[in-house]
């Protein structure tokens, strides 16, 4: 009886061990990843058809232990996920790997040694097209993250059937179509698909010949002093948010040669009167108040566009129709609401809520400069569709 004892308390011990060491292990044969991208989705299949069960932030670590087609496997919650690699930056191997890697000699024949490091091995490619979209993936259903327009060149990391990885600022990539470029044999009139609007170039004209050249459009940047407006997670107030954002949207719509009157410029108090009065006085051919929202409900999330009266709706649905094309939170479409700085002004108007700040993805992504600015850009090129038509 007592030799039992021993064999079963010897037994748990070993179990112990092995439940402390294993992970490690497993671990160890892993690679190690950051996030690159503000947002970047988790599924549950490698596919971007497959279910959304999360994501990821940027700055975040994963480590995969498996890849297949651009798709790289962690663990989220406990269970097998896929995210996309190309949104990850790699932050090293396992000690395992390292240790290989020093020791093995490199056979520059093998398919290991063409294919790193990826710089060595780029070539250049020119868009063709007026203006096409940048996406996050090959395929046209991937998100657009930016434009390119005629003559912009890029390196190419990798090819995926008739799509090319290329540079973006900042060490990031995206992915364009190859027959919107120089190496593609670009057919004038296949050049459509995938390209994008023509207003997308025109932001990059000179103010002298820009498509908002002559108008005047005044910016309301919701809130102020006072006012804090919305409160979302960890205290972040909106006007703050509001404010930052405003910066982006005059930038673009000054570029596109537009006369931009803003109803404040920085943290300080105005009323609605005011703001209805400079509207009011300045002759102005749009005016665009700019706020975020808030919801009991954390997990509620998106853009939506508010207008007054009918005369409005015009200008609703072509800006709500270039944010939901341009900025990656979900469109919750065009409402109507008895907003004063709306039901007051003489001028066609709107009232924007650019997202959610008491939900945590809206607002990790809002308070980054680049969904500011591709808001600011969706704008502009909402009011070139708009004011040009």
């Amino acid at each position: 009886m007592e030799k039992k004892i021993k064999r079963v308390y010897l037994l748990a011990a070993l179990l112990f061990i092995i439940s402390i060491f294993l992970p490690s292990l497993s671990f160890a044969s892993s690679n190690s990843y950051e996030v690159s991208s503000p947002v970047l989705n988790i599924r549950s299949e490698p596919s971007n058809n497959a279910s959304l069960v999360g994501q990821f932030t940027k700055g975040d670590t994963v480590n995969a232990f498996d890849e297949q087609h651009g798709w790289i496997q962690t663990y989220y919650g406990g269970e097998p996920v896929w995210i996309a690699k190309h949104h990850l930056i790699s932050t090293g191997n396992s000690d395992q790997e390292q240790t290989a890697a020093e020791t093995e000699t490199v056979d520059t024949s093998s398919e290991e040694a063409t294919a790193e490091p990826v710089a060595e091995t780029t070539e250049e490619v020119t868009v063709a097209a007026d203006s096409i979209y940048v996406r996050s993936g090959p395929d046209t259903s991937d998100t657009i993250i930016s434009y390119a327009y005629k003559g912009d060149s890029f390196d190419v990391h990798s090819t995926s059937g008739d799509w090319l990885e290329i540079s973006l600022d900042g060490g990031e990539t995206g992915w364009i179509a190859s027959w919107l470029t120089t190496d593609g044999n670009v057919n004038e009139e296949e050049t459509t698909e995938d390209a994008a609007p023509t207003v997308e170039a025109a932001q990059t004209q000179s103010s002298s010949s820009g498509s908002l050249s002559g108008y005047n459009i005044v910016i309301d940047p919701g809130h102020g002093g006072k006012d804090p407006g919305a409160i979302g997670l960890n205290n972040v107030q909106e006007k703050d948010v509001v404010t930052s954002t405003a910066d982006h949207v005059v930038q673009h719509l000054e570029e596109a040669g537009a006369n931009v009157i803003m109803t404040r410029s920085s943290d300080y108090f105005v009323s609605l009167d005011e703001r209805v009065q400079m509207s009011n006085k300045n002759n102005t051919d749009a005016f665009i108040s700019l706020h975020y929202d808030s919801f009991s409900a954390v997990p509620v999330s998106g853009v939506t566009t508010y207008y007054n009266s009918d005369s409005d709706t015009g200008l609703a649905d072509s800006l709500n129709s270039t944010l939901a094309s341009t900025v990656p939170l979900p469109s919750k479409g065009t409402k109507q609401a008895n907003y004063k700085v709306l039901a007051e002004t003489d001028a066609p108007s709107v009232l924007i809520e650019l997202g959610y700040i008491t939900n945590p993805n809206d607002l990790t992504t809002v308070q980054s400069a680049d969904y500011q600015s591709s808001a600011g850009r969706a704008i502009t090129n909402g009011l070139i569709n708009y004011l040009n038509n």
